[in-house]
C-alpha cells in the first residue's frame, strides 16, 4: 500500500511546548519514522495555559470557549503553524501530505462524554497549506469511549517491529507525561490501554510552588530528598487505582494536598515514587504481567521514576528499558502517534478499541480540514 507522509503535532499535559514528528506510513504495520523537533513555550505562555485549565471548568459543551479561551486557541494554533513552517524550512526534503493536530487539552470529563482540546484545524490548514486531521477524541466518546488514550494503536504498530533482542510479549509501553498512560500489547489481539495515574504533573506543580522552577530537571531536586512512604500510601489509596477499566484522567484529578508540609526535595522524591507506584499498580488491570516495559515521554528523564519502576518490576522478572534502548524516540513518540493516527483517520481505520477506551466497537475519528 502507498505510504502517506504526515506531520504529527502534540502539546501535552506537561504544557512545555510543541512536539513535531514526521512519519511515513500506511496507517497499519508499515511505519517509517522521520525527523522531529521541539518548540518550547516561554514561561508566560505556559502560565496562560495553566490559567485556562481553571477557565475551562465552566465549559458544558465542546464548542464553548468562555473568557479568553477563544483568543488562546487562536494563538496556540498560530504557534503550531509557525512550528510547522519553521520545520519545513529546515527540512526541505520532507514533503508531508497531512498534519495530525492534537491541540491542547484543557478539559477532560469522560463521565460526561466531554473532552476539549484547544486547536483550530481549519486555521492551521489555512496557515500551513496542508490538510489537517484534528479533534480525534470526540468520535470515540460518541461511541461510549473515554476519549483516551489514543496512542495505543501506534504502540501496537511499534511493538511489531521492535529489535529482536527486545521482542518480548507481552510488552507494556509507558508514556510519562503530565499524566501517565500504559499500553499492554499482547503477541496477538488488540492492545489494552488506560491512564495509570499522575506522571510529571504533580512533580512539576510541586517544584513550581515550593521552589519557583518549572520542573525538576534530571531529578536533581529529588536527589536531595527521601521518600515519605505514608504520603505515597495516601496517594495510592485514591479510589482511581481500584476503578475498573476503562479509565482516563484530567490533569486536575490529582492534587498536591496529600503532600502538604513536606520539604521541597522530599516532596519531589516522594511524588516521583507515586508516579512509579501508579504505573506498577496498573498491572492489576492487565491480562498478564508484562515481560518488558518501554518507558517514553518526559518522565523517562527522571532517574528516580525509572529506578523505582525497575525495582518494582524485578518481582515479576520483567525488564524496564527506555525508548531509546529499543531504537525509538521517547520524546517524539506521541507526536509520531498523531501523524500515524491522522493517516488511519483518512483511511477509515480504527483509532480506538473497546480494550483501550471502552468504546462499544472499534471506531475511527477525527475532523478533516483540507489544505489550500
Amino acid at each position: 500500500m502507498t505510504l502517506t507522509c504526515a506531520i504529527g503535532l502534540m502539546s501535552g499535559t506537561s504544557m512545555d511546548g510543541i512536539d513535531l514528528a514526521v512519519v511515513a506510513t500506511d496507517g497499519e504495520g508499515d511505519v517509517r519514522r522521520g525527523p522531529s523537533a521541539f518548540t518550547p513555550y516561554e514561561a508566560a505562555f505556559r502560565r496562560r495555559i495553566e490559567a485556562a485549565l481553571n477557565g475551562a471548568k465552566a465549559i458544558q459543551r465542546r464548542d464553548e470557549r468562555p473568557g479568553d479561551l477563544g483568543e488562546l486557541e487562536r494563538e496556540l494554533t498560530l504557534r503550531h503553524a509557525r512550528a510547522v513552517r519553521s520545520f519545513m524550512q529546515e527540512n526541505p526534503q520532507i514533503r508531508p501530505e497531512l498534519i495530525g493536530f492534537h491541540g491542547q487539552t484543557v478539559l477532560h470529563r469522560p463521565e460526561q462524554a466531554l473532552t476539549v482540546q484547544l486547536g483550530d484545524g481549519a486555521l492551521l490548514a489555512c496557515e500551513t497549506g496542508l490538510s489537517v486531521v484534528y479533534d480525534m477524541r470526540a468520535n470515540d466518546m460518541v461511541h461510549g469511549g473515554q476519549g483516551a488514550p489514543l496512542v495505543p494503536a501506534y504502540h501496537a504498530a511499534l511493538a511489531a517491529s521492535l529489535p529482536v533482542a527486545w521482542r518480548r510479549f507481552p510488552v507494556c509501553f509507558v508514556n510519562i507525561g503530565g499524566i501517565s498512560n500504559v499500553t499492554f500489547v499482547p503477541q496477538h489481539g488488540d492492545p489494552v490501554a488506560f491512564d495509570s495515574g499522575p506522571g510529571n504533573a504533580l512533580i512539576d506543580q510541586w517544584v513550581s510552588r515550593q521552589g519557583g522552577v518549572p520542573y525538576d530537571a534530571d531529578g536533581m531536586i529529588a536527589s536531595e530528598g527521601g521518600i515519605i512512604r505514608t504520603v505515597v500510601g495516601a496517594y495510592m489509596a485514591t479510589p482511581f487505582f481500584e476503578k475498573p477499566l476503562p479509565k482516563s484522567l484530567d490533569r486536575n484529578d490529582f492534587a498536591l494536598d496529600l503532600a502538604a508540609g513536606l520539604e521541597l526535595s522530599d516532596g519531589a522524591r516522594t511524588l516521583a515514587a507515586v508516579s512509579a507506584e501508579a504505573i506498577l499498580a496498573a498491572t492489576r488491570h492487565m491480562p498478564a504481567a508484562p515481560k518488558l516495559w518501554i518507558v517514553c515521554g518526559g518522565g523517562r528523564k527522571n532517574p528516580h521514576i525509572v529506578a523505582d519502576l525497575r525495582a518494582g518490576a524485578v518481582a515479576s522478572g520483567a525488564d524496564v528499558i527506555l525508548a531509546e534502548d529499543a531504537n525509538l524516540d521517547g520524546d517524539a513518540m506521541e507526536a509520531e502517534a498523531w501523524a500515524y493516527l491522522a493517516v488511519r483517520s483518512r483511511r477509515g481505520l480504527p483509532l480506538t478499541f473497546p480494550t483501550t477506551t471502552g468504546c462499544r466497537e472499534a471506531v475511527s475519528g477525527g475532523l478533516y480540514a483540507a489544505g489550500v
